[in-house]
Order: structure tokens, then sequence, then C-alpha cells
């Protein structure tokens, strides 16, 4: 570790991984299913913090367990999104993605968004600086730190944030839900029920946020997924989309796991890797011009596969 980095260690450091996961309103399962996710999280941010020179960095991130990779570099984005604002003269993160980081791009604007609501950023400012399709990623990881750090706002009172735009909106939306997965340590009765709350074209994307965070993260087996798709109504088409997304980033990464396959079953009646292949064709010859956001084109030819889920 560098003396630089012992300070920004010091002063930016999480002291508790589990102090995060026990928040008030998170479930106790939080902690004992997620720990692996939690910690590898925290360990690609402090890795950042002490050093974050890539030929340092990525050696400590891919020596981490492969399946949980995609979570390490989601908190070492987070940290170099963090150094990327306050000495702008560089930009870690996108030589980051440019390099070794290329095939975990998807984690790695998540973790953007984790910084980017950290620092009281607005997201919306930094997309046209990351790739066209899928910049939006950074507004998902805002909510997602806005329905872990400001759950009684977001989740609990269903607050709208209105300083985003309407489409950044629905991104939002989609983090809350995958806050929503781990914080209620994948529990189908307490989700279903944090979920209904919500407006019903507010759990549109939600439930994608839902389906995304249980194909890549795990935690149930093949009876709690189906009582999952069974909750989630008329939203099956978003959930399945959702896990075609999380295949589609386990698989660029080469980290495809069985959990992910079982949910892209249960949810979309197809592999992993028929789903990661659905999401990839969907991405492809997306033109990008002053209309619709090229990243709803992507996620709605993807759920485009499973309409008409029964």
């Amino acid at each position: 570790m560098t003396a630089l980095g012992t300070i920004r260690r010091t002063m930016f450091g999480i002291p508790s991984e589990k102090a995060v996961f026990s928040r008030p309103g998170f479930a106790k399962e939080a902690w004992e299913r997620f720990q692996p996710v939690a910690r590898s999280l925290v360990a690609g941010y402090h890795a950042t913090l002490e050093d974050s020179r890539l030929e340092v960095l990525v050696p400590r991130l891919d020596a981490i367990e492969p399946e949980l990779h995609g979570f390490a570099y989601e908190g070492a984005a987070m940290g170099l999104a963090a150094l990327d604002i306050m000495a702008p003269w560089k930009n870690r993160v996108n030589e980051l993605v440019a390099g070794p980081g290329a095939k975990h791009i998807y984690p790695i604007y998540v973790g953007v968004g984790l910084a980017l609501a950290r620092l009281r950023r607005p997201p919306e400012a930094y997309l046209g600086k990351l790739d066209p399709v899928l910049s939006w990623v950074i507004v998902d990881g805002y909510g997602f730190h806005e329905g872990f750090f400001a759950r009684r706002r977001y989740i609990d009172q269903h607050a709208i944030p209105s300083h985003l735009s309407p489409y950044a909106q629905r991104l939002f939306d989609q983090g809350l839900g995958r806050a929503i997965w781990f914080s209620s340590g994948a529990r189908v009765d307490l989700v279903t029920s944090i979920v209904g709350g919500f407006q019903p074209q507010r759990q549109v994307d939600v439930w994608s946020g839902i389906g995304l965070a249980c194909a890549y993260g795990g935690g149930l087996d093949r009876a709690q997924l189906e009582a999952l798709r069974a909750a989630a109504g008329p939203y099956r088409a978003q959930l399945a989309r959702g896990a075609a997304v999380a295949a589609w980033g386990r698989q660029q990464a080469g980290n495809l796991v069985p959990h992910t396959d079982l949910a892209c079953q249960v949810f979309g009646g197809v592999s992993s890797e028929e789903a990661a292949h659905t999401a990839d064709i969907a991405r492809s010859n997306i033109a990008i011009t002053g209309g619709e956001p090229a990243h709803e084109i992507w996620r709605q030819r993807t759920q485009a596969r499973f309409a008409g889920l029964e």
C-alpha cells in the first residue's frame, strides 16, 4: 500500500461490511446470504483506495473468487470514479473499461453510479462520457445506493427522485429493485410485500432490477424462484429480462454460474447461454440518435424474447 493509499483508506474506507447490511429495514438474512457479495465489493473498493494503479489493482481484483469478480470490479469502480471526481485530470474509469476491465463493463458502471450517489453528483451529467448503450447503468447504481442508504425515503415512502429525468427515474427504480433484493435477504415474501407498495408503473422497472439481482447474485432454489416468478404476475417479462441481462454480464466476464442458469430457466424458459445470447444480439446495431435512449432499445429488444410469458 502506498503512503497516499494509507491516507485514503483511513479517510474513506468502510469500517464494517456487516454494518452496511444491518441498517434499519434490512432482513437478518441479508448478511447471512450475501456476506460474500458485500465482502467482495468492499475488497474491490479498498483495493482502489490503497493503490489505484491498474497494474497493481487488477491482479488484486482477479485474485477474488471468479463468481464474485463482478462485485469486486463494482467496488473498484466506485473507488476509481470517486478519485476521478476529486482529481478530474485523470480518467481512471475509462482506462479500466478500455483495458483489463472491458469484460466487466456492466458492474463497473454500476460502481460509478454508487460513487456519484455517495458524492451527491447528478448521474446524468456523466452519461456522455461513457458507452452510449450502457451508460444509463450508472443511474441503476445510483438508485441502488439510495435504496440502501436512503431507504426510508425511497423504498418505505416511495419518493420519486424528481431531480432526475423521466427515463433516469426508470433506471433509478431498477436500482431500487436490486437494493430491495439484497436488503431483503432474498426472502420472496418480503420482496413481494415491499414491491407491492409501489405504483404499478414503477413496478415495471423494480421487477427488472429484482430479476437482475436474483439471477446475478443468487440466493434461491428452484421452488423459491418459481414462487418469485408467480409473485411477479404481470411483470414476469421484466423479471426474465433482468435475468437475461445478468446472464449477459456473467457471460461477458466468463463466469456463468449454476444459479444464473437456474434463474434464466425458471424466469424465461431458456438457459443462461441462450438468455445471454438474446441480450447480446439485442445490443447490436442500435442507432445512437437523439430519440429513444439506446439503453431502452436494448432493454426492449431483450424483453421481446420473453413477451407473453405465462
